[in-house]
């Protein structure tokens, strides 16, 4: 599981619990300015049992229960850290090491929000 937080003009993913060992991360930080969008993805539930999730570079998987690390898939890099995916939401970037962040959160919904609010709120819109 993950917490969301903005401090700034930054975008903070904490890998909470037993989750920091399996996706070999703690911490990532993100400028806002280089979040693409966030949203729930019905796409993420959909394709949970598909056991190809791409190549592990490092992380773990094991279908249907957990996936959490650094993934490769299509040329994009992407981190995981989701057992549950109906609780996952999608964050896309750009200009950063990862293309997607596919993350659990307690409260999806709220943590979109969040990410959304920040990104208009720096872009003044």
């Amino acid at each position: 599981m993950a917490e969301i937080q903005v401090t700034g003009d930054t975008l903070v993913i904490h890998v909470r619990g037993a989750d920091r060992i399996w996706a070999l991360k703690s911490q990532l930080e993100i400028p806002l300015e280089h979040v693409v969008s966030a949203e729930i993805d019905p796409q993420v539930v959909e394709g949970w049992n598909n056991w190809w999730k791409g190549w592990r570079a490092p992380g773990t998987q094991l279908p249907g229960v957990i996936v959490a690390g650094t993934f490769y898939l299509h040329g994009e890099k992407i981190f995981w850290d989701v057992h549950h995916p109906e609780k996952a939401i999608t964050i896309r970037l750009a200009h950063e090491t990862y293309q997607q962040l596919i993350v659990e959160v307690d409260d999806p919904a709220q943590s979109v929000e969040q990410i959304q609010r920040a990104r208009a709120t720096r872009s003044g819109a």
